[in-house]
């Protein structure tokens, strides 16, 4: 006889609460050194989760299961809130030159990362994953890729691996960035363009631009979230790529629920149906989701894994955020001349 539906919930709830409870703590702990000594949350939710990754490898498997939610189930419902934080306006008012230059730099590094990973013998997911993280917006890209990949043994590898590249990469942009700009003679307009076109992470971006300038500052954070938004058609094609290349008994939906509800979303913010009380408190459910999860990561990551993954993909990724510099800062001379 089956069992009835509220048993059932209780059930899954009592095997899941061990290792989601230790993910939430992992998360507030994060959040607690970033607030109090200025450390990026997603590393640290990162490298505190991977400290606790014995507890995905204990014999009594109680963690597991919590985990694995974590890593997968919140990390997608978080993905999917994030869709209110952008709005179709924000996309409009960038103008025709700004877009074009935020466009190609996003479709060229993530063609760059594909042959690349061809060319030191990696498959074309991990160029994928990393050269969306570059190309988009760091880590919550990384995350989202990763979230529609087909699932593989060294998924959560290269999936933790890129995420902490990602964010060392967008910490030194934004120290080294404005300086180039600067060297350049760069106007305030022109040097928020290439902030906010080639620093990976949303965070560092804010940082740089105001840094420089009132005019850096909100030029470099709108072009960022253009970057952002270019993340739910590129998730989209990577799902309907991938969907097409499994077995056609696989019976797997070409776009995930979650996209969808994040371009729901999307939709939604964009025509004003949310106040903006809920919209915050729901973005702050998004931001709080992705922390969660990327603890869940890093508990199902050993250090052992993430040594194997090689200087290859290090080099990657560098050269890819170098290119996307270069570009970006050359059409940048060409626009405006």
């Amino acid at each position: 006889m089956a069992q009835p539906f509220h048993l059932a919930v209780a059930q899954k709830a009592r095997s899941l609460f061990p290792g989601m409870l230790t993910a939430v703590t992992i998360a507030l702990a994060a959040q607690f050194l970033s607030e109090h000594y200025g450390a990026p949350v997603m590393l640290m939710a990162l490298l505190l989760g991977i400290a606790f990754s014995f507890l995905s490898e204990e014999p009594t498997g109680r963690c597991s299961p919590g985990i694995e939610f974590a890593a997968k189930s919140v990390l997608r419902f978080g993905v999917a809130l994030l869709g209110l934080g952008i709005t179709i306006q924000q996309v409009i008012a960038l103008g025709g030159v700004n877009f074009a230059i935020a466009l190609a730099g996003v479709v060229v590094t993530i063609l760059a990362a594909l042959v690349l990973s061809r060319l030191v013998g990696r498959r074309s997911r991990f160029g994928v994953l990393t050269g969306g993280a570059v190309a988009i917006c760091g880590a919550s890209a990384a995350l989202a890729i990763s979230s529609v990949l087909p699932n593989h043994e060294n998924k959560e590898r290269d999936t933790v691996f890129t995420v902490i590249a990602v964010t060392a990469l967008s910490t030194l942009a934004m120290v080294i960035y404005p300086l180039i700009a600067d060297v350049l003679g760069l106007s305030d307009q022109e040097t928020g363009v290439f902030l906010g076109a080639t620093i990976h992470d949303v965070a560092q971006v804010v940082g740089a631009g105001y840094s420089v300038s009132q005019e850096a500052g909100d030029t470099a954070t709108i072009v960022k979230l253009l970057r952002v938004a270019l993340l739910v058609p590129i998730v989209i094609l990577i799902s309907v790529f991938f969907s097409t290349r499994e077995t056609a008994s696989s019976k797997r939906l070409p776009v995930p629920f979650f996209i969808i509800g994040f371009v729901v979303l999307v939709c939604v913010g964009s025509y004003g149906l949310v106040p903006q009380l809920v919209s915050d408190v729901v973005l702050e459910t998004s931001r709080w989701c992705l922390i969660i999860a990327i603890s869940g990561l890093g508990m199902k990551t050993s250090l052992k894994k993430l040594a194997d993954v090689g200087g290859s993909a290090i080099a990657i990724l560098v050269a890819l955020t170098v290119l996307l510099a270069a570009l970006s800062l050359s059409l940048i001379a060409v626009t405006s001349a």
